[in-house]
């Protein structure tokens, strides 16, 4: 009961922390850089479901007040390039990750990383499908109050690191407020690991809520 408390409070903290940044006199404060509107707000990776429902209870204050706010599943968006591409394809990639996870798991699941992660932190990958989202977004977006929020990371474990994906967002998304949602933990006071599980990834440059 101890931990479950501790983990909600965490939540709590962190959202309430960002909707006051976000509603603050003369426009969003997520950053302390004029020309870099990141944030990264973590939380523990076994409480998915509260951090979802808390931030839905944000959102809706927030378009209560005027704020346009688009949410962005990073697992649908892998998904969607995993269905672009051929039956064949994916058969092949299939097939070799079983051939060499008999061999050990490591090298099944190495293989994968090999073939998987530039599909999500490639200058090619998720940050394109993300910045055509948001430039679709932008046309019916309120001047000031828009927010863009990065969700369902997990589902992208293991293939996944936060620097990597910002690097090729950074200056291609309009300066708009932008949230990553990480599950995952603190290290120090910039540095992350993702599920409590990957080696630690800093990156200085954005703000993070924890």
């Amino acid at each position: 009961m101890t931990n479950r408390s501790s983990a909600n409070n965490v939540i709590d903290r962190v959202v309430s922390a960002l909707k006051t940044d976000l509603m603050a006199e003369g426009g969003a404060k997520i950053s302390t850089m004029r020309n870099y509107q990141f944030a990264i707000a973590v939380y523990p990776p076994d409480r998915e479901f509260e951090m979802r429902r808390k931030l839905k209870q944000m959102q809706d204050e927030l378009q209560a007040v005027g704020w346009n706010v688009l949410s962005i599943s990073l697992l649908q968006l892998f998904i969607e390039r995993l269905k672009s591409k051929s039956p064949p394809s994916l058969e092949r990639l299939i097939a070799m990750e079983k051939r060499l996870a008999d061999k050990t798991s490591d090298r099944g699941l190495n293989y994968l990383k090999e073939k998987l992660t530039p599909e999500v932190e490639g200058a090619d990958g998720i940050a394109q499908d993300i910045i055509r989202k948001i430039n679709e977004f932008m046309p019916n977006a309120t001047p000031d109050k828009k927010l863009i929020l990065l969700s369902r990371v997990g589902g992208l474990y293991p293939f996944f690191r936060s620097s990597g994906l910002l690097r090729h967002l950074d200056g291609k998304t309009s300066n708009l407020p932008i949230v990553l949602l990480y599950p995952g933990d603190r290290q120090d006071v910039s540095s992350l690991s993702f599920m409590g599980e990957q080696t630690t990834d800093r990156d200085y440059r954005p703000r993070i809520y924890s």
